[in-house]
């Protein structure tokens, strides 16, 4: 076994008693933290976002923040600010919750915009800019942020720009009867549900494991023809007639990333058609503006992306 799959294996086993129903989502959040990128999970409320997001923070060893996302949440309450110390006689930072390994944003669209927008320069640069100082964050810093659909009342969709920063977007749907029988009978207790809504105990995977496995992805082989197929993919999304702005040079590279680490997940040398066409559901989709008259016709980001996987040939 390869140390990416043995992180595989390590975060589906420590998540398995706490989330049910959620390997695939789980193996995607996998997939994003070795690729270094960020997360947004996406559903209605009440369906464990919350829950899967603390979850897979708690899993991974280093500082952990939260930040609630509401109306009146300011970029200050996000980045920290400065304050005069009477003792030193100059402004000291008081950083925020920004300032951790692990950030889990929940309900990132309720917040404002100018408020969302503090999260641009941390998620690109790992980084953050106060009153003209600029601060850097932990190396390995990953945001995971929750959010509901946008036709929900008091939500603020999130710009294109930040979209694009987010690795993937994980759509969470209802559950299965077996498995939301299985939630019923594990959080039926009152005790069990105060259980769960408490601080998850802190985890056993290290950085060092981590680095050891976006190791072992970096060695899986990217053939031109992959390289090219993957090109295809984004002019496909940029000449759409449906598509008013395709994937950007950012999305293609997290398309190539999230490939290499998925074929290397199950024990492969090198990168597939499959492996590019299994994570093109959690890469592509948020990345793309539909037209207004594909928004009209009712046509879906999801479903558009399928139409460029088809149009797409792949090679041999």
């Amino acid at each position: 076994m390869t140390a990416l799959q043995d992180l595989d294996t390590r975060i589906q086993q420590r998540l398995d008693g706490t989330v049910i129903g959620m390997r695939e989502l789980i193996r995607a959040l996998v997939i994003a933290i070795v690729a270094r990128g960020h997360v947004l999970v996406e559903g209605p409320p009440g369906l464990g976002k919350t829950l899967l997001g603390k979850s897979i923070a708690a899993a991974l060893c280093g500082r952990f923040s939260r930040i609630q996302g509401t109306a009146d949440l300011m970029p200050a309450d996000i980045t920290g600010v400065h304050v005069f110390d009477e003792t030193a006689q100059k402004f000291v930072l008081h950083p925020g919750p920004v300032f951790a390994d692990v950030l889990l944003v929940d309900e990132i669209n309720r917040a404002g915009p100018k408020t969302q927008s503090a999260l641009l320069e941390a998620m690109a640069e790992r980084q953050v800019t106060i009153d003209r100082k600029t601060y850097r964050l932990p190396p390995g810093f990953l945001v995971i942020a929750t959010q509901n659909p946008h036709e929900f009342e008091g939500t603020f969709p999130l710009p294109e720009s930040q979209l694009d920063r987010f690795m993937m977007r994980i759509d969470l749907g209802f559950p299965g009867a077996e498995d939301e029988t299985a939630v019923l009978g594990r959080y039926g207790t009152i005790a069990a549900a105060a259980a769960v809504m408490g601080k998850p105990a802190p985890g056993d995977i290290t950085t060092e494991q981590i680095d050891a496995a976006r190791e072992c992805a970096d060695r899986v082989h990217v053939s031109p023809e992959l390289l090219a197929y993957i090109r295809g993919i984004a002019d496909a999304s940029r000449e759409h007639a449906q598509i008013a702005l395709g994937l950007s040079t950012r999305g293609a590279l997290a398309l190539l990333l999230a490939a290499r680490v998925a074929a290397g997940m199950r024990g492969s040398e090198f990168v597939t058609p499959d492996d590019v066409k299994l994570v093109v559901p959690w890469v592509v989709p948020h990345r793309l503006t539909l037209s207004p008259e594909a928004a009209l016709e009712g046509r879906s980001d999801r479903e558009l992306t399928r139409t460029l996987l088809e149009r797409v040939p792949v090679p041999r």
